[in-house]
């Protein structure tokens, strides 16, 4: 029983389960996200968020957390969120 819930478990935290919709910003989004956290960040967040918050999220993991995202970066990947994963 105990072995069975431990794959389990691990079976859940294997990150290759999990997708981002496709999208032509898909590989910016993980090259420059999923360098930092797991996928399944963006994914949790996606109920919440509009295209500002976002917007504010993205610069906040720049500014805050200092997640090496260019400049020119920036709009590619608030537009990928807000499109697939925004409540508006």
């Amino acid at each position: 029983m105990a072995a069975a819930l431990t794959l389990s478990l691990a079976a859940r935290a294997d990150e290759s389960a999990l997708r981002l919709k496709d999208a032509p910003e898909l590989t910016t989004v993980r090259a420059y996200c999923s360098s930092c956290h797991s996928v399944d960040y963006i994914q949790m967040n996606a109920p919440f968020m509009k295209k500002a918050g976002w917007d504010a999220e993205v610069r906040k993991m720049i500014k805050v957390m200092g997640a090496p995202v260019p400049d020119e970066e920036v709009a590619r990947i608030v537009n990928y969120l807000a499109a697939n994963y925004g409540v508006e």
